[in-house]
């Protein structure tokens, strides 16, 4: 069940599946209070790396623990009139290592309209940015008008708002560092009440209300 939790826990952050695999660790290679020990390894470019370690220690840890502190750590289940001394699994990862694999899995290069763009294909739950708000242009009315957006959906996500440059140098800013969705705010939006979100993943650009934005934003970061 362990092994099934952290694996699956591995992918849901981004990382690719093919790229992981169990090592079972024989009796010779694993301590000698563990009943069972697996490593999750990682195809790094450099090769398998371990990158996640679950262990059953069984009840090792709070034998010692009551030992050297006299006092009793031991459970009595009143269910069955047992007392015993709890087993600990122990599912340990590095943040390093963890760091390494999500910016390898997460990195991309692709072609796009004959010119090849760097994306961070992060799953949205670790993207450092979830959405950036990108005025077309820096006249004051599109200014007012997307950073009251921002204002309004600051609270409830990371947002960066960006009006430095052409919009495609302003995407390829937010493809580069991860970001889920750009929302632009065009000349349009005066009169429609509307903005763009655009999908880094498969670039699709979507109209929606202003008023149905906060939606449409929870919506679309659930299906990355």
């Amino acid at each position: 069940r362990w092994k099934q939790y952290c694996m699956d826990w591995l992918t849901d952050i981004g990382l690719n599946k093919a790229n992981l695999s169990f090592h079972d660790h024989n009796k010779d290679q694993r301590a000698h209070y563990a009943a069972a020990s697996v490593d999750i390894e990682y195809k790094y470019p450099f090769g398998s790396k371990e990158l996640y370690g679950i262990a059953n220690r069984t009840d090792f840890d709070l034998k010692a623990q009551s030992q050297g502190s006299g006092k009793d750590l031991s459970y009595f289940d009143e269910a069955t009139a047992t007392r015993y001394t709890p087993n600990v699994i122990e599912p340990s990862v590095g943040i390093g290592r963890l760091a390494l694999a999500v910016l390898h899995s997460g990195y991309h290069q692709e072609e796009v309209n004959g010119e090849t763009r760097t994306v961070l294909k992060f799953a949205a739950d670790i993207a450092p940015v979830k959405v950036a708000i990108l005025p077309l242009s820096k006249k004051p009315e599109l200014s007012k008008l997307a950073t009251e957006i921002f204002e309004s959906i600051a609270g409830d996500y990371r947002v960066e708002y960006d009006e430095t440059q052409s919009i495609g140098r302003r995407y390829r800013r937010q493809d580069e560092i991860g970001t889920p969705l750009c929302v632009t705010v065009d000349f349009d939006s005066l009169e429609d009440k509307a903005v763009t979100i655009r999908n880094r993943d498969t670039l699709k650009q979507e109209r929606v209300k202003i008023a149905e934005l906060p939606a449409a934003i929870a919506a679309a970061l659930a299906n990355f």
